[in-house]
């Protein structure tokens, strides 16, 4: 048995030996071996690339009428109990002026204000996550001086909002019934956002 096993192990060893020697021969002893044919690759220009700019034209901000739409966007701030909106019913008894804000495009809760941070806002666009302090004043009737000293008392609270409403991460707007209420606040505050309501 163990010549047998022997024997088969010579026979497949003599086998490969002949196959390599046979292999050898067809190659040629390696220093005669003829030298592998290389041909030039030709020469090409890359592509000039365009800056990207000019790929990609950035749109145009335009400003609008109102906020707009936009996927809502939440952190963990948001997520604490004080930012979390709560409608709640309008205060103050001023028809008129809840009516201007129950019809603010996109408004989530005509009829009512939202709490928000320990605040009555007059509307809340949860879509845009901006909340709305609505200024229904009769503003245009007013003399320059009266319209001033208006303009100076009120400011502290409209900043004061807009601070609250920041700290939940929403967007904060003031809407006016008027150009000329619009353009005194944002010469006092150049930062406010203000829209004339013309649904009023």
């Amino acid at each position: 048995m163990g010549a047998v096993i022997i024997t088969g192990v010579v026979v497949v060893g003599v086998a490969i030996k002949e196959a390599l020697d046979a292999y050898a021969l067809e190659m040629g002893e390696p220093g005669v071996r003829p030298a592998p044919e290389t041909r030039p690759v030709p020469e090409t220009k890359p592509a000039p690339l365009e800056p990207l700019a000019k790929r990609r034209p950035k749109p145009k901000p335009e400003e609008p009428d109102f906020p707009p739409l936009g996927p809502p966007e939440f952190s963990e701030r948001e997520r604490r109990p004080e930012c979390m909106p709560i409608p709640v019913p309008h205060m103050g008894g001023n028809d008129p002026h809840n009516e201007c804000a129950d019809k603010i495009p996109n408004n989530s809760f005509p009829g009512w204000d939202v709490f928000v941070n320990g605040k009555n806002f007059d509307a809340l666009q949860l879509a845009t996550r901006t909340l709305w302090d609505v200024k229904t004043d009769d503003f245009d009737k007013h003399s320059r001086r009266s319209q001033q000293f208006f303009i100076e008392v009120k400011l502290p609270e409209i900043r004061r909002e807009r601070k609250l409403a920041a700290e939940c991460g929403y967007d904060f707007a003031v809407g006016v019934r008027s150009e000329a209420h619009k353009t005194a606040l944002n010469r006092a505050d150049p930062t406010l956002k203000v829209f004339v309501m013309n649904w009023c």
